[in-house]
């Protein structure tokens, strides 16, 4: 073996010599001993490994990192326990199409069969890799030392091509040790590191242009995958010459700026009665990189977001197969939404020299969004504490630059922020979609903040969402990361509390003991905080927010800030058929009045 080492490299150090040609700049992920042999190899590497408590914390940070990045992001995990604790993660970014390439060790081969430490054996030997084949593009064994270059240079491809995603590559721990010549490894250094991706052509682009140019009452209606194609600025560039109203999905906020007077927002449960009526009066329906998911459908049942069929559908979507999934449509079409954006945009100025102008549209919007801040003035600067969330927000809004990076979680902090929230720089909003992940938002601002430095992040959480997972806040102080936790507290898991006290009259299970004000023997975040080594204040009056919030953004330093909130619901003019479950016989809103 040592003649042998003078001749090559072990797998692990190939691996590192291959994410460093592919400019990776982070690691996350947890030590075990099936990678410490990779972790070895990335010592001496430019390459930082980010150590995490809790693997959850390694897939969720860096879900939002390749979602600020644009790129694959790298996790390395161990075998089985460190596997299971990282699904969480993973999955949630498989339903967000999110690209991530999962290293994992597992069970030397030697010892297949055997049913040896900690492997996952109940009815399949060596099959630890399969935990991941529900929720992953792929999952590959390696089962020869020789194979791993090209399974890499597969992995890395599959998860940044056609609908992104994450991918596992599951490596036994003997395979990682194995010396190897680099022939291998060198076959795929010329190879390309993105593939080219698909457009249309200029007379679908025409067909297109011209249904929405003579539609009555067209809508554009994008997703998130606007935002993975960063395709945005082409998107503003086609609705403005077109004149041509925007709808969006919770995935898609952000992909333009909420104040862009075509915006008419969210759609869905929590959207609003403009944009839930703009939809269901539309004649032409231009769909871009959305998948026409429940929540944002109101669980699909007409009369509420949609009308289809009634509405016409043009669709575009890099997945065949969301393609008429959920509404049948008239003009289908599989293209990149950026790349297939941009012959929309040649084609229509082609057709259509001048600009479409839609003045008593604009002005319906305007005075939509003028009066829906008025009647939330009240609660937006309401002293009352604990705080109505409406206040916490727009004190948020007040004290962020417009490019700073937003991640939610699950409850008002992502529902709420949907609806009222205003984002004015697209993508700057890191919100857990599909999966709908509790504990998502606190690690994924370390993701963000590792790929944005230079800009101010916030995790905007409830605080059974920053119970989930606090120790995150070990990795953030030990990377010196100004990171600003803002724990939502009503002392619940509240808009579970407010569907279970609505349909049921209690809410067993849901609430904690005490009251956000006053909270009974609970964890104190603050205190959680400074433990941890980061800063940590606990709120007592609404008016300390927004200096709060300056002081923290100013010090540069991981901040928690607990502030204590009312459980208000959040407005909703849409529909969630778990109603209709609970609740068949009468009109019950997901929330107790």
């Amino acid at each position: 073996m040592d003649g042998a080492k003078l001749d090559g490299k072990t797998v692990a150090e190939h691996i590192v010599d291959f994410l460093e040609r592919r400019e990776v700049k982070h690691v996350f992920g947890l030590c075990g001993h099936t990678n410490i042999a990779v972790l070895a190899a990335l010592a001496e590497s430019p390459i930082d490994f980010v150590t995490v408590r809790h693997e959850q914390i390694a897939s969720h940070a860096a879900d939002a990192y390749a979602r600020v990045t644009g790129k694959a992001s790298v996790v390395l995990s161990h075998l089985s326990p460190g596997l299971t604790n990282c699904a969480t993660g993973v999955a949630n970014a498989a339903l967000d199409c999110i690209p991530m390439v999962v290293i994992a060790g597992d069970i030397p081969t030697h010892y297949y069969g055997k049913h040896p430490h900690q492997e996952v054996n109940l009815h399949a030997d060596a099959a630890q890799w399969e935990i991941y084949r529900p929720f992953v593009k792929r999952a590959w064994r390696v089962d020869r030392a020789d194979l791993m270059a090209e399974i890499l240079e597969k992995a890395f491809h599959l998860a940044e091509s056609g609908q992104p995603g994450p991918v596992l590559v599951n490596v036994p721990m003997d395979i990682f040790s194995e010396v190897i010549p680099s022939d291998s490894f060198d076959r795929i250094r010329d190879n390309t590191r993105a593939l080219k991706k698909p457009s249309i052509d200029d007379e679908t682009a025409g067909e297109i242009v011209e249904a929405l140019a003579k539609a009555e009452n067209p809508v554009v209606y994008v997703g998130g995958g606007i935002l993975l194609a960063q395709a945005s600025e082409e998107l503003r560039e086609f609705v403005e010459h077109m004149g041509l109203p925007v709808a969006h999905s919770l995935m898609g906020k952000g992909a333009l700026r909420d104040d862009h007077p075509l915006v008419l927002g969210m759609t869905g449960f929590w959207g609003t009665e403009l944009v839930n009526q703009s939809c269901l009066n539309a004649d032409y329906i231009f769909a871009v990189g959305t998948r026409f998911k429940e929540a944002d459908c109101s669980s699909w049942y007409p009369g509420y977001t949609f009308n289809i069929p009634g509405s016409k559908v043009i669709h575009i979507d890099i997945e065949p197969q969301e393609i008429g999934r959920n509404y049948p449509t008239e003009i289908g079409v599989v293209a990149d939404a950026k790349a297939a954006l941009r012959v929309l945009n040649r084609v229509a100025r082609e057709m259509y020299p001048d600009r479409f102008k839609r003045p008593a549209l604009e002005q319906k919007i305007a005075g939509f969004r003028t009066n829906f801040k008025e009647r939330n003035v009240e609660m937006a600067t309401s002293s009352a504490f604990p705080m109505m969330p409406e206040r916490i927000l727009a004190d948020t809004r007040k004290a962020l630059p417009e490019d700073a990076i937003i991640t939610t979680d699950v409850g008002w902090n992502k529902n709420g922020v949907g609806q009222q929230f205003d984002i004015l720089t697209p993508g700057s909003i890191l919100t857990p979609g599909g999966f709908a992940t509790m504990g998502f938002g606190p690690p994924g601002a370390i993701g963000a903040k590792l790929a944005a430095p230079d800009r101010v992040v916030i995790s905007l959480v409830g605080d059974g969402g920053f119970g989930q997972n606090p120790s995150m806040l070990a990795t953030a102080v030990e990377l010196d990361l100004g990171i600003i936790w803002l724990v939502m507290n009503n002392n619940a898991f509240g808009t579970i509390a407010g569907l279970q006290k609505a349909h049921y009259g209690l809410t067993y299970g849901t609430t904690f003991p005490g009251s956000a004000a006053a909270p009974a023997n609970g964890p104190g975040y603050a205190d959680i905080a400074r433990a941890y080594g980061a800063e940590g204040h606990r709120l007592s009056a609404a008016d300390e927010l927004l200096p709060a919030l300056e002081a923290a953004i100013a010090s540069g330093k991981p901040t928690v800030l607990d502030v204590p909130m009312i459980n208000n619901p959040t407005p909703t003019t849409g529909h969630w058929n778990i109603l209709d479950i609970y609740s068949p016989d009468r009109d019950v809103s997901h929330v107790a009045t």
